[in-house]
């Protein structure tokens, strides 16, 4: 199982709630069988795949859009 430290998580994202809502969209587009993860991994769970990919700094958070679908790159 994969394990997240608090000092990583604080520095990619403004709080735990912002972080949630990305790592949840990234989950949601790597669910489709057509995705494939930014990172190599061994976890088969979207979301921690999207959890290792925002902490390899492979999908960014987007902030101050007005554009619903721009949360993240």
């Amino acid at each position: 199982m994969a394990t997240f430290s608090l000092e990583e998580i604080e520095t990619k994202a403004n709080s735990i709630y912002e972080l949630i809502l990305v790592a949840a969209r990234r989950a949601a587009q790597l669910a489709h069988p057509d995705t494939r993860p930014l990172v190599e991994t061994t976890s088969k769970k979207p979301t921690i795949i999207a959890l290792e990919e925002i902490l390899a700094d492979k999908v960014k958070i987007v902030r101050h859009t007005d554009d619903e679908d721009a949360y993240m790159e």
